[in-house]
């Protein structure tokens, strides 16, 4: 067969694209040596622009008479599995970063989120857990009448008075729907990591047919609960399953990246740069001679092309409240991905740099301080005792 993965391998009973199982552990840690032979561009991505609901009245640009930018020629997209929905494989994470409090740099994080727009991003990724990042990712995008364009990808995160009690999810998704100013339903509502799934994910069913969401997933961002995760995409009928997914933590190549293709989940990626450890593990160090075949020209394109060119991948979600950073996180959504046998080589690179295999065991955002109401309530909490943990890195 043909190496081309443009070609349909499997197609299933909706019609999309999906490549095959045997396609995607070709290019897992499972199979690295079968992947170096077989070789050849299996990154596919999909023709077309993001599809996008009418914004809303309430403030900023009318975009209803100004269609959202087009991506740059060249972007790398992928569709959402059972529609013609195509969207940019790079987004953009919130968590701690878009945590400012008022009298912070709030207008550093509008400029992230302009300079993301601008660039052709789309899926924006928060949750209420967040602090003030929806109310963050607002103030700039009702400012340009973009609140209801963005894809938004949320969470849930609620158990309600009792068993079966759905006031507190209730309360919930309108909180959130006020503090990012839509109108229009969010793109995709998860119960995020995993808390009270079996309550939570019938309500999203419940919400997704009655039009108050569009589509519905799971989250956690750890490998230790992968099989609770593959339980779910396997018989919750889900639309996304968000994940833990790096060159340095890769074990959702295992099962999860197959199994989501098999049954058609779209797969976003949480933490595809480590929470700044991988650039704290590379500092300076020169990129390989052999990224120049990418046109990659940071480590940052590095690792994020890495991320995406999995075939099961359907947006990384790198966080950032720098827009020079945000604008290099972009440029790895341009231009072509490696194919099995670069990733390969590209991992093995990596490995020849002591200290790589622990690069996951080091706090997050090495070098960086995120002082917004996360932080100040962690820290409120840690002054109340002696006790440190030391498995929450």
């Amino acid at each position: 067969m043909s190496s081309d993965m443009s070609t349909p391998e499997s197609v299933g009973d909706r019609g999309q694209w999906r490549p095959s199982r045997r396609r995607l552990l070709q290019v897992g840690g499972l199979s690295a040596a079968a992947a170096v032979a077989g070789g050849g561009v299996y990154a596919a991505v999909a023709d077309g622009h993001v599809s996008t609901p009418e914004a809303g009245a309430s403030g900023g640009v009318d975009r209803r008479q100004a269609p959202p930018p087009q991506s740059p020629a060249g972007t790398v997209t992928r569709t959402i599995p059972g529609t013609d929905i195509a969207l940019p494989a790079i987004g953009l994470g919130t968590f701690q970063t878009f945590d400012a409090l008022p009298g912070q740099t709030r207008s550093v994080r509008d400029e992230v989120l302009r300079r993301f727009w601008a660039s052709g991003g789309r899926v924006v990724d928060t949750s209420p857990l967040y602090g003030l990042a929806e109310e963050n990712i607002a103030r700039s995008a009702v400012e340009d009448g973009i609140q209801n364009d963005l894809f938004v990808t949320n969470k849930i995160w609620s158990t309600g008075g009792y068993l079966g009690d759905a006031s507190h999810a209730e309360a919930s998704l309108d909180m959130s729907m006020r503090r990012l100013s839509r109108s229009a339903p969010i793109d995709v509502m998860q119960c995020h990591a995993l808390v009270n799934v079996d309550m939570i994910v019938p309500l999203l069913h419940a919400w997704k047919s009655e039009g108050r969401i569009r589509r519905l997933g799971v989250t956690h961002h750890d490998p230790a609960y992968f099989g609770p995760l593959a339980t779910w995409i396997s018989g919750g009928n889900l639309d996304f399953v968000q994940i833990r997914y790096s060159i340095a933590e890769r074990r959702a190549e295992d099962t999860i990246l197959a199994l989501a293709a098999d049954k058609g989940v779209a797969v976003t990626v949480n933490m595809p740069l480590e929470k700044g450890r991988l650039h704290h593990f590379v500092g300076d160090r020169p990129l390989p001679d052999f990224a120049r075949e990418l046109g990659i020209r940071t480590w940052s394109q590095y690792f994020l092309k890495w991320v995406i060119s999995h075939p099961a991948v359907t947006v990384a979600l790198p966080a950032t409240s720098d827009p020079e950073h945000l604008t290099d996180n972009m440029a790895a959504c341009q231009g072509p991905l490696p194919d099995a046998g670069m990733r390969a080589r590209m991992l093995q690179h990596l490995r020849t740099m002591p200290g790589f295999d622990g690069i996951t065991r080091q706090p997050w955002y090495p070098g960086k301080n995120y002082p917004g109401i996360i932080n100040r309530d962690m820290g409120a909490i840690r002054a109340r005792s002696s006790w440190r943990s030391t498995q929450w890195v």
